[in-house]
């Protein structure tokens, strides 16, 4: 069902936009063979007639911006390209294979007429291997401007449109923007993409639905994501109207990156409260099935490049004298902060702190200075001009103040600042301080534990002659927090603790700054950004590397969209083959799962309707059939709903209860009657269910069940795991096992499983002359796997005949002992009622053992 909070997501899908300009001419793309043996019918998007001449393993990387530099030639005719040194993306290539080429797909920061857009795009793909996307003007701006820096940013950035005028309200037509222009980015991938030898990296927040585009496409592409912004707790992201879009839209990549386990914690969360997904660590891996797919979660923060600091620091002496910035700040303590003009960056909390320092420490005045370098605004707004106007009235005052002839407290520098007149400030800094409220992980801490070590053989480092020392005072918010565990960190919004920060920062012993620099070098150098690339290539080879020999479909429409991956021996239930089994068979052997098969899982009211009665009565008349409702449900419940069903069997708590038929009466198949073990499991899930709100004990006649479906997600599975280790703790000693199952922790006597309830009825009807050459096993839990699991072994022990007709299915695609599956309870109905016409009625019960 379409989410109704989303208009019009086919034009959306089609990229139908009438108020973007005139719709785009429809070309017929032909079938592309994705995956051996399964051919998927494409959208109408062309494919490039140019073909690759890689044979090996390539790297597409797609993000907003290319690292490259265009420039209008003097004369106006033409341009100019160059290589952008600062860029991450051109870094990142240091950590893939060397023989692996690397193709860039992004805009550009250029208004590039129309006229003179395929000659730069061939340019750019022959010299520097890159495909600009040329976004029309109208979508650029709102789809930049507006979605990505009006919502998006702000809302990462945990801020709220509580008013018009501070952030925005969401407005639709931004977010369709946002949709075209990724669209737009997604036909320039398909134009050079092999999909069979290719890996896609997307990058940031600008490209969040990318994703969808290219999986509708190629739905075994090898695909990952990295966001280098923070993710927001799902307080702040679920208030976005496109929540589930964007997270459905994320899902469809391969492997999602994060700077940081905070951020990633975040994204789980929201996978878990708004599409009921839940993840599993395995061998320090988290992964998510999604569809029968695992998308992987890496956490691994960005570092520098090493290289190109250390080029820039022996460069230093010459372009930028490092010399004339000790002569200018001789006798002071230079604290320094390196931070772009945005609202989210605390500049005027950092002078704030300033201001507190010189007042409460009187000693610093005439000796401290802090050096505020602010690069240029990105961005643009009301909240930003205010901010500039404070930031200016507060250096006024704190110079106004503090200052005197031959010192000035604060040194504002706000214009663009190279990289290495950067380097020849951080190498005469005592102290960097880094006061954001919010940011995704901020490399100005790296590059001055670098630049303070300085190069062997040249002059700019600090006190090259002498130990090497710095000290960092960085905002607790910020994501490369984490790994500087020698900082000093900061609440940047508490005035007097940053302030005290700063001077402990700048008081503390040479001895000291010394341990902690080396301890922050350490790290940085060896986790430089060619260490990120390679760690995030590695997950990406290992997480995809089963994708080619997995079947795929896709289904769903718009950001609905999802591709189902199954094990090429895992397939869905073909009605008319079962069927054909069904009619040739003689002794036939159907065993149902309750809840989640033959009633739906949200289903409140769980009394059978009348045409599931009648047809499980059809099914249960014909005599060659016996039919079993295996259940972890009581028997009072059971033998209540299915009262009218007199031929129906009915195992009940997972088979601790049994009966064959309405007349025959209820068999005890456990193996102890005693249940003193009660008096020890129920206190301690009392405890929990008090501790626990929205969970509930089940006490049934041989088991206790503590049910958390209605609790939080989070925090009633986390107090299910808590549970389960408890209780098999204290009943270590007792007949009993505990087990866990979607939502519930279930404690019952052991050798009680529905395992044993399927063995005991082959065992039966093999043993009266009645072996079962059709078996049909269906069911939707946990428990029921065990149900799957005793079919294998009743063929290997030869109750079971391996040749005869034996479908073990289960309901929904996921990892299953099942060699079958169907989607849902509907399916499951669907599937039976077919069965059902097909029987012979006859007056003679099927059931009797």
């Amino acid at each position: 069902m379409v989410s109704r909070s989303y208009t019009n997501l086919l034009d959306l899908a089609s990229g139908n936009f009438p108020a973007m300009g005139q719709p785009r001419e429809r070309k017929q793309l032909p079938r592309v063979m994705t995956v051996p043996g399964v051919i998927s019918e494409l959208d109408d998007d062309a494919v490039s007639d140019v073909p690759s001449s890689v044979v090996q393993d390539r790297m597409i990387i797609v993000a907003n911006q290319l690292p490259v530099k265009a420039k209008r030639r003097p004369d106006n005719k033409g341009w100019s390209f160059s290589w952008d040194e600062d860029s991450l993306l051109l870094h990142l290539k240091d950590g893939l294979p060397e023989d692996m080429e690397v193709l860039y797909v992004g805009s550009l920061r250029a208004d590039v007429d129309l006229s003179e857009q395929d000659d730069v795009s061939q340019v750019l793909l022959d010299r520097f291997n890159c495909v600009p996307a040329f976004l029309p003007p109208d979508i650029l701006s709102k789809f930049y401007h507006g979605f990505c820096k009006q919502h998006l940013w702000p809302l990462f950035h945990y801020m709220l449109p509580f008013s018009g005028n501070h952030g925005g309200r969401f407005d639709r037509s931004l977010w369709e923007a946002y949709v075209a222009a990724n669209k737009i980015f997604s036909h320039k991938v398909i134009e050079v993409i092999n999909p069979e030898e290719d890996y896609v990296w997307i990058h940031d927040y600008h490209l969040m639905v990318l994703p969808t585009f290219l999986r509708r496409r190629f739905n075994a592409l090898r695909m990952g994501f990295f966001l280098h912004c923070p993710f927001p707790s799902s307080e702040i992201y679920r208030t976005l109207p496109v929540r589930e879009e964007i997270l459905k839209a994320l899902l469809n990549s391969d492997l999602i990156g994060f700077h940081t386990f905070d951020y990633a914690r975040h994204f789980l969360s929201c996978c878990s409260r708004m599409l009921g997904l839940e993840y599993q660590s395995k061998r320090g891996y988290i992964g998510m099935e999604y569809y029968g797919r695992t998308v992987g979660i890496k956490i691994m923060p960005v570092g520098i490049h090493m290289g190109q600091i250390e080029s820039v620091l022996k460069l230093a002496d010459k372009e930028w004298r490092v010399g004339e910035l000790k002569q200018q700040f001789e006798g002071k303590t230079v604290l320094l902060g390196v931070d772009d003009m945005d609202i989210f960056k605390g500049v005027n909390l950092k002078l704030l702190a300033m201001e507190q320092l010189l007042k409460q420490h009187q000693k610093w005045q005439g000796r401290a200075v802090l050096v505020q370098i602010t690069n240029p605004a990105r961005g643009r707004g009301r909240d930003l001009e205010e901010l500039q106007a404070e930031i200016q009235e507060s250096c006024r005052r704190i110079n106004e103040t503090f200052g005197r002839p031959g010192y000035e407290p604060v040194v504002f520098i706000d214009r663009p600042v190279s990289l290495s007149e950067k380097a020849a400030y951080f190498t005469i800094a005592e102290c960097v301080v880094v006061a954001a409220v919010r940011d995704g992980m901020n490399l100005t801490p790296y590059e001055y534990v670098v630049c303070r070590q300085g190069v062997s053989g040249s002059e700019s480092g600090a006190e090259s002659s002498g130990p090497k020392k710095s000290m960092l005072v960085v905002s607790e918010f910020i994501g490369c927090s984490p790994s500087l565990s020698g900082a000093i960190r900061v609440n940047p919004w508490n005035i007097e603790a940053t302030a005290e920060a700063m001077n402990e920062a700048i008081s503390i012993a040479d001895s000291e700054k010394q341990l902690r620099h080396e301890k922050h070098y350490r790290y940085v150098s060896t986790h430089d950004v060619a260490y990120w690339s390679r760690s995030f290539y590695q997950d990406m080879e290992r997480t995809c590397k089963d994708h080619f020999i997995r079947r795929c479909w896709g289904i769903g429409l718009s950001f609905g969209f999802r591709v189902v991956a199954l094990d090429p021996n895992f397939k869905k239930l073909n009605i008319d083959h079962i069927e054909s089994a069904y009619i040739k068979s003689k002794k036939r052997a159907i065993l149902l799962d309750y809840d989640g098969t033959v009633m739906p899982q949200t289903s409140i009211n769980k009394t059978p309707s009348s045409e599931v009665i009648s047809m499980i009565n059809t099914l249960c008349s014909d005599v060659k059939n016996t039919v079993f409702v295996v259940s972890g449900r009581g028997r009072d419940s059971l033998g209540k709903w299915l009262d009218p069903c007199k031929k129906l069997g009915i195992a009940s708590e997972h088979g601790y209860f049994m009966r064959w038929s309405a007349d025959d009466d209820w068999e005890n198949c456990g193996q102890s009657s005693d249940f003193g073990w009660i008096q020890i499991a129920e206190p301690v899930m009392k405890l929990y269910t008090e501790a626990t709100d929205g969970s509930s004990i089940e006490t049934k006649e041989s088991a206790l069940v503590w049910h958390h479906r209605d609790a939080d997600p989070g925090f009633g599975a986390a107090q299910a795991k808590e549970m389960l280790d408890h209780l098999e703790s204290v009943l270590a000693n007792e007949p009993v096992a505990v087990k866990s199952g979607q939502f519930i922790v279930e404690v019952k006597p052991q050798g009680i499983s529905k395992g044993s309830v399927a063995e005991k009825i082959f065992t039966t009807m093999a043993e009266s002359g009645r072996q079962a050459d059709f078996v049909l096993c269906i069911g939707d839990d946990r428990s029921d796997e065990d149900m799957f699991e005793s079919i294998d072994n009743a063929i290997a022990s030869g109750i079971l005949n391996s040749s005869k007709s034996v479908f073990a299915c289960t309901v929904g695609q996921k990892p299953s002992k099942a060699k079958y599956y169907l989607d849902d309870t509907a399916d499951v109905i669907n599937m039976l009622e077919i069965l059902a016409e097909a029987s012979d009625p006859s007056p003679s019960a099927g059931n009797s053992p």
